[in-house]
C-alpha cells in the first residue's frame, strides 16, 4: 500500500513542487496552506508522514508550533521540516521537538526523496520493535508438516494479496493470531502496522474507547487514538470478537462499511483505510441464533473463513513443535538443550492438548527449566505431568517386573505387539496409513495384524 504525505507550506507553487515529486514515487499526498487545515487533516486520517514548513505566513501557528500538536498526538508519524530561511537555531529547535530532519530550501529533489525514505523505514523499524517489546514471543509462521496445517498455509498465501476480511476461526491457543499476522506479512499492507484487539480483555465500558479513542478538548489535550486509527494503512485483529458488546457491534458494522467513525464525544468523522481480520473460537452461527451476535457484522467478517486446526488434528506435528518450543526455550534462559525420547514423543502425541501449541510451548518451558538430573539427559515419559502422561499408550506403562517369563515366545511376541500397535494408533489418532508408515509396515499387512491380534482401531482419518 503506498504511504500516504501530509505536505504542509503556505506557498502553492512549493506544495506542488513536492506533490509532483512525490506522486512520481508513487507516494499519495495531501496538501494543507496552514495550522488550521494542517492540524485538521492529520486528525481526519493520519498520514504516514509529514513534510511542514517552519514559516506559515497569515497561519495561527507556524511550523514548529504544529510540529508540537503533532507529536503531542501521534509520536511515531516522522516529520520533516523545511524552509527558506532556515538557522542552526531553527534546525536545533525543530530536532528537540521531535522532528525527524530539516531541509533547506531550495532542495534537490534527490535529497527530498533520500530523508523521506529514510524518515519511513525508521519510522517502521520504531513501530516493528514497540509491537516486539510488547508481544515478545509472538510466532510469526504456522509450524508442521500435516496436511491440516499445510492447507491452512496455502489458503494464507491465497488469501493475504487479496485485501479481503477473512474470519479466523479454532480453538483457544491454536494459532489464530499467528495466522492473522501471517495474512498481514503477506500482505500489501505489509509496511503497515499491525495492532491486536483482544475483545475478551476488554470491560464493555471500554470498548468504543478503544475502538474509536477519545476526541478531548478543542485545543487537543484529552485525545487519544484508538485501535482503527492507529492501524490505519495497515491491519486490525478483532481477537475473540464474539465478546464485542451488542451495542457496539452495530457502530463496527457502519465503520467498515464506511472505512469512516466519529472518536467518542467528537462528531467529525475520521477516515480510514485498514483491513479488519476477526478471530474467534466460538460458534457465531450459534450466538447469531441466540440474538448475541449480528448477523450483518457476521457477513461482513467473514468474506473469507478461515479454520485452524487444534492440535489433536496434527499430532504428527508435535514432535517437531515440542523439538521447537525447547530449542527457543533453550536460548531464551541460557541452558543446555534437551531432547524428547520417544517414549515421551508418544505420550506428548498421545495427549489431547485442551490448550492447544499454548499449553505444549509453556510445558516444554518448564521441563526444560525445572527438571532435575543431568542437563543433557532426555526428557522421558514419567517425567511429564500427570495430566500429559495418564493419557499416554498402554506400552509406556509397560511393567518390566510383570511375569512375561512364565509366558511362552509366541504369547509374549503377542503381547508386546498388541501393546505397541495399541500405543501407536493413539499416538497417530487411529489412522492406520500414518501408523502403517511410522511402524514400517504395508497398510493391508497393519490391517492383518492388528486382527490377528484382536486390536481395534478408530478410524479417524484414516487414509
Amino acid at each position: 500500500m503506498a504511504h500516504e504525505i501530509l505536505i504542509v507550506d503556505d506557498e502553492p507553487d512549493i506544495r506542488l513542487l513536492i506533490e509532483g515529486i512525490l506522486r512520481d514515487e508513487g507516494y499519495e499526498t495531501r496538501l494543507a496552506g496552514d495550522s488550521d487545515s494542517a492540524i485538521s487533516a492529520f486528525r481526519a486520517r493520519r498520514p504516514s508522514l509529514v513534510i511542514l514548513d517552519v514559516w506559515l505566513q497569515g497561519s495561527r501557528l507556524d511550523g514548529l508550533g504544529i510540529l508540537q500538536a503533532i507529536q503531542g498526538e501521534e509520536p511515531v508519524v516522522p516529520t520533516i521540516m523545511i524552509s527558506g530561511h532556515g538557522t542552526i537555531e531553527t534546525a536545533v529547535a525543530a530536532l528537540q521537538h521531535g522532528a525527524y530532519d530539516f531541509i533547506e530550501k531550495p532542495f534537490q529533489s534527490d535529497r527530498l526523496l533520500l530523508v523521506v525514505r529514510r524518515a519511513l523505514e525508521a519510522s517502521r523499524l520504531a513501530r516493528e520493535n514497540a509491537e516486539l517489546r510488547l508481544r515478545a514471543g509472538a510466532e510469526a509462521t504456522l509450524f508442521g508438516d500435516s496436511p491440516a496445517i499445510a492447507a491452512v498455509r496455502n489458503q494464507i498465501e491465497r488469501v493475504a494479496p487479496s485485501g479481503s476480511r477473512v474470519l479466523i476461526s479454532g480453538a483457544a491457543g491454536a494459532g489464530k493470531e499467528v495466522a492473522a499476522r501471517m495474512i498481514h506479512a503477506r500482505s500489501r499492507r505489509a509496511e503497515g502496522p499491525f495492532v491486536a484487539l483482544n475483545c475478551a480483555t476488554l470491560a464493555p465500558g471500554r470498548f468504543e474507547e478503544e475502538l474509536f479513542g477519545i476526541e478531548g478538548t478543542a485545543d487537543g489535550s484529552g485525545r487519544r487514538t484508538g485501535v482503527l486509527e492507529r492501524a490505519h494503512g495497515g491491519t486490525l485483529l478483532l481477537d475473540e470478537v464474539a465478546d464485542m458488546p451488542i451495542e457496539t457491534q452495530g457502530k463496527i458494522v457502519r465503520a467498515l462499511q464506511d472505512q469512516s467513525f466519529e472518536r467518542v464525544g467528537g462528531a467529525t468523522r475520521v477516515k480510514v483505510d485498514v483491513r479488519v481480520l476477526a478471530a474467534t473460537n466460538r460458534d457465531l452461527q450459534e450466538l447469531i441464533a441466540a440474538g448475541r451476535f449480528r448477523e450483518d457484522l457476521y457477513y461482513r467478517l467473514a468474506v473469507v473463513p478461515l479454520r485452524v486446526p487444534s492440535l489433536r488434528e496434527r499430532r504428527e506435528d508435535i514432535p517437531g513443535l515440542a523439538r521447537m518450543f525447547l530449542h527457543r526455550a533453550a536460548e531464551n534462559a541460557g541452558l543446555p538443550l534437551r531432547d524428547l525420547s520417544g517414549d515421551a514423543i508418544a505420550a506428548l502425541q498421545s495427549y489431547d492438548w485442551p490448550g492447544n501449541s499454548r499449553e505444549l510451548r509453556n510445558l516444554m518451558e518448564r521441563l526444560l527449566i525445572m527438571m532435575p538430573g543431568n542437563g543433557t539427559d532426555p526428557i522421558r515419559a514419567e517425567m511429564l505431568p500427570p495430566q500429559v502422561g495418564q493419557g499416554a499408550p498402554t506400552l509406556l506403562k509397560f511393567d518390566p517386573a510383570a511375569d512375561v517369563m512364565g509366558l511362552p515366545l509366541r504369547e509374549a511376541r503377542d503381547l508386546f505387539e498388541t501393546q505397541y500397535l495399541q500405543a501407536q494408533l493413539l499416538r497417530f489418532g487411529g489412522n492406520i496409513s500414518r501408523t502403517a508408515g511410522f511402524v514400517g509396515m504395508e497398510r493391508s499387512a497393519l490391517h492383518r495384524k492388528l486382527k490377528q491380534l484382536g486390536v481395534t482401531s478408530d478410524e479417524r482419518g484414516a487414509g
